[in-house]
């Protein structure tokens, strides 16, 4: 397989910090009880909705971590079960692409959204295997319920004690609140995206950039590492 351009590899690195991230929100509540039965996603607030699924995620991860690892496909159907219909997979995905959003025909479109959520999967499910409990805090709600956006507040601990903001934007929708973006140090994932893949774009052509995405997803459907070219 081709190797990749280096906009591959800052994606691929800033996907698993996002989804590292994410099941930051439900780690410490997991260690602590049973995670309770799916919520219907609209009767949840913004914080609610990101630690239900990340602490049923992980109590899942808990008991089961081995067979996860050596199971790419188990893997990948918890963290699309349980975690990616929480994101707006298609906002964030036509916020990636930007202007190009606009000129692409409505199949590029549909195959952008599709390869995009592939790779989250992929790279979501592999960053949660080694997840530790004790390098997250979740910060207390400052937002208004009746608001349309919200932002959920948390901090990832790093090895020489430094805590590290992450700040997840979500928005709300007719099926509930969805997360669309992860700001880390004041970066915006979905930015970094944006100026990765208008560059690559820019270079190849966006049915080339989808080619990609969607060779990346067989890969690990086969059962290769995930963020890895050759």
């Amino acid at each position: 397989m081709r190797a990749a351009a280096a906009s591959g590899s800052s994606i691929a690195r800033w996907t698993i910090a996002c989804c590292l991230s994410l099941g930051a929100l439900g780690l410490t509540a997991a260690a602590q009880a049973q995670p309770p039965a799916a919520a219907p996603a609209n009767t949840l607030g913004p914080q609610e909705l990101v630690e239900n699924s990340a602490k049923r995620m992980l109590a899942e991860l808990d008991k089961n971590r081995e067979t996860y690892a050596k199971d790419p496909a188990k893997l990948d159907a918890l963290v699309a079960n349980v975690l990616l219909p929480n994101f707006d997979s298609e906002y964030s995905a036509r916020l990636v692409l930007g202007q190009t959003w606009r000129t692409a025909t409505e199949e590029q479109r549909k195959r952008f959204v599709d390869a995009f959520y592939h790779s989250l999967l992929r790279n979501y499910g592999t960053a949660l295997l080694n997840f530790t409990a004790d390098k997250f805090v979740i910060l207390p709600y400052k937002g208004d319920p009746k608001d349309a956006t919200a932002t959920v507040r948390t901090e990832v601990k790093r090895s020489n004690g430094e805590s590290v903001p992450v700040n997840f934007s979500l928005r709300r929708t007719d099926a509930g609140w969805k997360a669309w973006d992860v700001v880390i140090e004041g970066i915006s994932y979905v930015k970094s995206f944006r100026t990765d893949f208008a560059s690559e774009i820019q270079q190849k052509g966006l049915d080339e950039v989808i080619n990609r995405l969607e060779a990346d997803g067989k890969v690990r459907a086969n059962g290769g590492a995930p963020g890895t070219h050759n």
